[in-house]
């Protein structure tokens, strides 16, 4: 600008901010403007030009940091906003000794280095006396603790939480949390901060939610997710998370139990069956029974769902809207549910696909045949893998939608089949609904199998489910020619092709072996 201009400038004068020189939290697109403005006074002074780059601080009286909320993370992270007055004698101080770059605020130190090295050592303040002073003291102290630990005292959280009884790591971890959640908003301790409040609730943002999860890593010496206050919303819930990493052991229904840990080999077992098929089989003897008698488990098409079976059936393949067969597999009772075991109010159960009911009902009868009382795994790492073959239920519902707004998209998802009984049981592991049409359970199982043997879990259900709402499947085949006209499966051969559609729900319990 001045050789354009053929004038000679006395000072070049750049204003910027800090966040350019040394960071600050959310400020990274803004950074890089401000650093420009350094490299342009050096490239200035290079060619002999005056320039002066002034990173600032926080003023008071104005600005940026008038904001109330902006000014308390910033007085948090140890620079405050500085006296107008001060920072004005610091330019003319600047200017007049010519500096290329300076950076000009007022920065509480001890507080400062305990945020900007919370995650990694710095060593880009190690000539100011200031940090000499407080990393002497820092180094002296240390020096003091190792000598206990040389003694045998554990210095380490994990090793002070190993020679703990569960009880005391559950408050010496809760204690930690709260008093950094504390730190971060700026509370005076943390009796401040309710053990099962939510973080949501007690102000976090994107931000801050950043800086606890710095702290706490830097506390734990864990690599910690950046969505942890969203993983884990409490104080409560994010202590028993930290304590599940450090010991390896989780408190369900007030027991201990290990954690599931990635394992090789194939040390999985199936520990209990349910199940629900056509014929009458409520159980898995009722299905032994049938398949050592041979019985026969097609009928005619259910009187009972609404369909117009005289219209329904024509012997005609062409004809529109109609089925040549008149049987199939079909569930007896599909209909019945006991909602209010569940505490599903009579209302949602009816806007529920029939298919979440079925599975809610075997996944607590899979748990009764294992020993195990379903209400006590609360919590727990169990996983839930659902094999589906399509739903149909939400073409009936949509006719009768009155009364059962904001029901209708969760009882008829697909993704939510798994995810309901997850969510009634509180199953805290993997929710996984697959269709993969007639392999749709096989894959299902697979994938329980995997993640036990990944330690993604520790126990898992895994089944699959069809119940026909409506009978477009048959309506459907039947165009295609693609029905047994009697409703049964047969070799495929001249004469005598044809599959035929049937209903059922089965759940598996598998375990991995240790």
């Amino acid at each position: 600008l001045t050789v354009e201009l053929g004038i000679e400038l006395s000072a070049f004068v750049l204003f910027s901010s800090m966040s350019g020189t040394i960071g600050a939290a959310g400020q990274g697109n803004y950074a890089a403007a401000n650093a420009y403005l350094d490299a342009l006074a050096e490239q200035r002074r290079a060619a002999g030009l005056a320039a002066t780059s002034l990173a600032w601080g926080p003023w008071a009286e104005g600005g940026m940091a008038a904001d109330d909320a902006l000014e308390a993370r910033m007085r948090r992270d140890g620079v405050p906003p500085m006296d107008a007055q001060r920072a004005i004698r610091a330019l003319r101080q600047a200017v007049g000794a010519q500096d290329v770059a300076v950076t000009v605020a007022d920065v509480e130190w001890e507080r400062y280095l305990s945020h900007h090295t919370a995650v990694r050592p710095s060593a880009l303040f190690g000539e100011l006396s200031d940090v000499r002073e407080i990393r002497s003291a820092q180094s002296a102290s240390g020096a003091h603790g190792q000598a206990h630990a040389d003694a045998g005292r554990p210095l380490t959280l994990s090793g002070r939480l190993a020679v703990l009884a569960p009880a005391e790591q559950e408050r010496e971890l809760l204690d930690l949390v709260r008093t950094h959640v504390a730190a971060v908003l700026g509370h005076g301790g943390a009796e401040a901060v309710g053990a099962e409040r939510a973080f949501k609730e007690l102000g976090f943002d994107s931000l801050t939610a950043v800086e606890l999860r710095n702290r706490l890593g830097a506390a734990t010496e864990l690599r910690l997710p950046v969505t942890l206050v969203y993983d884990y919303p409490t104080s409560a819930a994010l202590a028993e998370y930290l304590r599940v990493e450090l010991v390896g052991s989780v408190s369900v229904s007030g027991a201990l139990l290990p954690v599931a840990s990635a394992v090789d080999g194939d040390p999985i077992a199936i520990v209990a069956m349910s199940c629900r098929f056509p014929g009458g089989v409520r159980t898995p003897e009722d299905l032994w029974r049938l398949l050592a008698q041979g019985t026969d488990a097609v009928a005619e098409f259910p009187a009972d769902r609404g369909w117009n079976l005289d219209r329904l059936y024509s012997p005609d393949p062409d004809q529109a809207g109609t089925s040549y067969t008149r049987e199939g597999g079909f569930l007896a009772g599909a209909a019945e549910f006991d909602a209010d075991f569940f505490g599903i109010s009579p209302r949602e159960a009816l806007a529920m696909d029939p298919q979440q009911r079925l599975l809610l009902e075997t996944a607590w009868e899979a748990f009764e045949r294992a020993g195990i009382d379903a209400g006590t795994l609360r919590g727990s790492q169990a996983g839930v893998f659902i094999g589906t073959n399509g739903q149909d239920y939400l073409s009936l519902v949509a006719r009768e939608q009155d009364g059962l707004e904001g029901h209708v998209g969760t009882g008829n998802a697909g993704s939510v089949m798994s995810g309901r009984v997850s969510y009634v049981l509180g199953l805290e592991g993997p929710a996984v609904t697959v269709d993969t049409a007639c392999s749709s359970s096989l894959v299902a199982l697979h994938w329980a199998v995997q993640a036990l043997r990944q330690g993604e879990c520790d126990m898992a259900l895994a089944g699959g489910v069809t119940v026909m709402s409506t009978p477009e499947n048959f309506i459907d085949f039947s165009r295609q020619r693609g029905l047994a006209e009697d409703g049964r499966i047969k070799a495929f051969a001249a004469g005598a092709d044809g599959t035929g559609w049937g209903e059922g729900v089965g759940m598996l319990l598998v375990e991995r072996l240790s």
